[in-house]
């Protein structure tokens, strides 16, 4: 696990030269077809080199969530072990290895009819008033959210008027599901970097390499081939949806590169979060020589913490 930029895909592929493995991809953007230069996926030389799974499975006009991942993901692990081999899950999707390790909470399925109220509310009262409603009822849920995020104000609204509790709390405390649990025993190492400036450089300069080698022109293929919208999970990911905005005429190119590097910095910086509250997990300096020697002995060993960074 570990940050956008971090070296993740490469140490996965330098560990493979020494461990049975295949890779699982644990990343939201990499699940679709034809977004290959803005989710970093690997090369097709690197996934001919080792099994990758979870990649490429599904064309981007479709939604993916944790559940569907968990599902897929069980599977595939099932299907790795079954071949004596070792599931290697790669990736930066902080909430899709908290599914898979913790679970899923129960909350309630879509319901059209208070879907399509909250809806009607929101065109007569506009986004930002619903959101303080939210505000009232689930406090912690609304304070990460923006004002005009609507789909998840909706959810939250949604959850709220079903079962009469906040969403925060039913995530927060979920029940168990029969089945439910921790499969098999998991070895969870972060990449994290000591130097947080140095990280942002990458990310720049990845950003730069990703303009050059055509992600304008990658998004624009896709706008022609599928039927696609700004508010498709796949769009929204960061970096195409600044590049939407370009082709919407909303930015210029240099303000599409500045955007789409903030985006990712942000985005680093919630995965970071999540990464040092993590239990039970190995810590490395995403930027220590020699990286995949020392993960391949703490892996030999069945894991170790050598301190946070």
């Amino acid at each position: 696990m570990g940050p956008t930029a971090s070296g993740k895909s490469r140490v996965a592929l330098e560990l493979a030269q020494r461990l049975p493995v295949e890779i699982v991809s644990v990343d939201s953007a990499q699940v679709y077809r034809g977004m290959d230069i803005g989710t970093a996926k690997p090369s097709a030389a690197e996934r001919a080199s080792v099994p990758h799974h979870l990649i490429d499975i599904l064309p981007p006009t479709e939604a993916y969530s944790a559940a569907l991942f968990r599902a897929d993901a069980l599977r595939v692990i099932g299907q790795i072990r079954s071949r004596a081999r070792l599931p290697l899950l790669v990736g930066g999707t902080m909430l899709y290895f908290k599914a898979l390790l913790e679970g899923l909470s129960r909350l309630p399925s879509a319901n059209a009819q208070i879907r399509a109220e909250i809806e009607a509310e929101a065109q007569d009262l506009g986004w930002p008033a619903l959101h303080t409603r939210l505000a009232a009822v689930d406090p912690d849920t609304a304070a990460r959210l923006k004002p005009r995020d609507s789909q998840r104000i909706q959810r939250a609204l949604e959850v709220y008027r079903i079962t009469g509790e906040p969403m925060s709390r039913l995530l927060f405390h979920p029940p168990p599901l029969a089945g439910e649990g921790r499969e098999g025993a998991f070895l969870s190492i972060a990449l994290l970097p000591a130097d947080r400036a140095r990280l942002h450089q990458r990310i720049s300069a990845r950003l730069t390499e990703m303009l050059s080698r055509g992600l304008v022109e990658e998004v624009e293929a896709l706008r022609q081939k599928y039927a696609l919208s700004s508010e498709l999970p796949s769009m929204r990911s960061v970096g195409y949806r600044q590049v939407w905005q370009h082709l919407e005429g909303e930015l210029d190119r240099d303000e599409l590169k500045d955007r789409a590097i903030y985006a990712t910095r942000q985005l680093a910086k919630r995965q970071m979060t999540w990464l040092r509250s993590w239990p039970e997990c190995s810590v490395f300096d995403c930027f220590a020589p020699a990286l995949s020697g020392k993960l391949y002995e703490v892996i030999n060993r069945g894991g170790e913490r050598p301190g946070s960074i």
